[in-house]
């Protein structure tokens, strides 16, 4: 098994309370009926969350991430490679949840993915 493979099992294994929650309103195509997958390896990082059809990758910071230089060279390496990246502090998705959906609808919609009210 490759080493970001297992990685990312631990990383799904050992989500944060914001993970839990986005994913519980992200699995199955709850949200406009797009898919997304948790802790996927790309090159050598693993994403939070992808959805492949939109090309769109969400990741959740905790106050570790502040003003940090290697997540803005993941951001520059992932946006270079055709996705687009979306930023969101753990705190927002918990005290926040409906402003965070409504900024991934909004890309969505941006990125041309068909979406349904699912």
């Amino acid at each position: 098994m490759r080493l970001g493979t297992k990685t990312a099992r631990r990383l799904r294994r050992d989500q944060t309370d914001a993970e839990r929650a986005l994913w519980a309103k992200l699995r199955n195509r709850r949200l406009c009926g797009a898919r997304f997958a948790r802790q996927v390896p790309i090159d050598r990082f693993i994403v939070d969350f992808l959805c492949d059809d939109a090309r769109l990758i969400l990741e959740l910071d905790g106050g570790q991430h502040a003003e940090s230089r290697s997540d803005e060279a993941r951001t520059a390496f992932l946006e270079g490679a055709g996705f687009s990246v979306l930023r969101f502090w753990n705190n927002d998705v918990l005290a926040n949840e409906a402003g965070v959906l409504e900024r991934i609808r909004e890309s969505l919609l941006i990125s041309g993915t068909k979406i349904t009210d699912a």
